[in-house]
């Protein structure tokens, strides 16, 4: 999770830029993301509640790499980078809830304050290699594709992951 939202907010405005658009189109994507955050993170909550959270991550990781996809096919009009921010901001950090919730019922809340750190440590060394892998890849190549790529992979990754978990049903 960390390396999609680093990657994003820290390249999105350059690869906005690589289209030929406006620094505004960059702020106002920006903008969408936070935006469409709070309305996936309740959404998430929410469903959490009576949905398995193993199946939200997974969908919530899937459809990110099914969002990148389409991006990567349609044309970088503006319209393009508003839809895309805002259907990845449904996803940006609505996996904070079900993440939480799974760390909690899996191993109690004894152990959550301390798991959940450990937790959003690797999400923090993920967001260090989004941000610098992109910056990397654009020095080396001059374009972000191969980050592009690399985020469908670790999306569909992270997606199959949480699946096998073992999780009860919510009551």
């Amino acid at each position: 999770c960390g390396f999609h939202v680093a990657f994003l907010v820290t390249h999105l405005p350059g690869e906005v830029a690589l289209c030929g658009h406006a620094a505004t189109v960059s702020a106002a994507s920006i903008g969408l993301i936070g935006l469409f955050n709070i309305a996936g993170s309740l959404c998430a909550g929410a469903l959490g509640q009576r949905y398995r959270m193993k199946y939200i991550l997974a969908v919530m990781y899937g459809s990110r790499a099914v969002m990148i996809g389409i991006y990567l096919l349609a044309p970088k009009t503006e319209l393009t980078f508003y839809v895309f921010a805002a259907a990845l901001g449904f996803t940006w950090l609505a996996t904070v809830p079900p993440t939480a919730g799974l760390v909690g019922k899996l191993f109690g809340t004894r152990y959550l304050a301390t798991l959940f750190g450990l937790t959003l440590l690797t999400h923090q060394i993920g967001g260090f290699l989004g941000a610098w892998l992109g910056g990397l890849t654009m020095a080396h190549a001059g374009h972000y594709m191969w980050m592009w790529y690399a985020d469908i992979l670790l999306a569909a990754f992270a997606a199959l992951i949480n699946l096998p978990i073992r999780e009860e049903k919510p009551l």
